[in-house]
């Protein structure tokens, strides 16, 4: 019988796997419903199709490859492009908490991916067109989804679990996208970056210390410290960029 040994870290880690693959699948899903609604829905699920499977075959090269690394190297490189990574998602969120940086919407991304889709020339074979189109919106978002499950899943021992996260998070946000076609803006997409961001953050810094051989107090629980750390750091500089910049330079959310 298959069983999880519920730790702080695996609890951390099913959050950090399921908000990543949940924002990355509304981003690509918003593009394969334009394409569906504009060029037809044949084309769209088909290059849906391709792009998983693509995704599916790099977990299936890669993820067995990496078990067999030596657990302080690979927690030591993992750590630090889940610090890249992490930081990287932070920034754009706090840039947006702030109003320094236009907040993703959803709708608005249908209606450029409409746009462009529509005004291509009527010669353009319509099948092959919506056909790139989604391969490449689910390939791109999903990549993303495929390295955060290998990375996390791998240095936590727990690839399994990571990827079957991901695939709920798929099923969910693809039958609630579904149900509710467009209205993908209420997604609070910029607080999940965030959350995001302070999860990955918080796992790069517990396996580069982990793999520097640092012991961390509490081992596992310090995950909960240095994630209530981080969202303070977080909700500072965000109230900090908010005053230090001057109002004309903000971007309207």
């Amino acid at each position: 019988m298959f069983a999880v040994t519920v730790t702080t870290s695996t609890f951390v880690l099913v959050g950090a796997v399921f908000l990543a693959c949940a924002v990355e699948m509304v981003e690509a899903l918003t593009i394969v419903l334009a394409v569906g609604h504009t060029r037809g829905w044949r084309s769209a699920f088909e290059g849906t199709a391709v792009a998983l499977v693509a995704l599916s075959a790099l977990v299936a090269v890669f993820g067995p490859a990496l078990v067999h690394v030596p657990l302080n190297a690979l927690r030591l490189v993992v750590g630090a492009v889940l610090l890249i990574f992490g930081l990287q998602w932070l920034r754009k969120a706090i840039l947006r908490s702030a109003g320094l940086k236009a907040k993703h919407d959803e709708d608005a991304a249908y209606a450029e991916a409409v746009a462009e889709l529509t005004n291509l020339s009527p010669e353009v074979n319509r099948d092959r067109v919506a056909f790139v189109m989604a391969f490449k919106g689910v390939f791109l978002e999903g990549l993303e989804v495929v390295i955060t499950v290998l990375t996390l899943g791998t240095s936590a021992h727990r690839l399994g679990l990571a990827a079957i996260v991901a695939a709920i998070a798929l099923i969910l946000v693809g039958a609630i996208g579904l149900a509710v076609s467009r209205q993908l803006s209420a997604v609070p997409e910029n607080a999940m970056k965030m959350g995001v961001g302070v999860m990955l953050v918080s796992f790069g810094t517990f396996w580069t210390g982990e793999g520097l051989r640092v012991r961390w107090p509490g081992s596992d629980a310090s995950l909960l410290g240095f994630i209530a750390l981080y969202l303070v750091v977080t909700w500072l500089l965000v109230g900090v960029t908010r005053r230090a910049m001057p109002a004309a330079t903000k971007v309207a959310a």
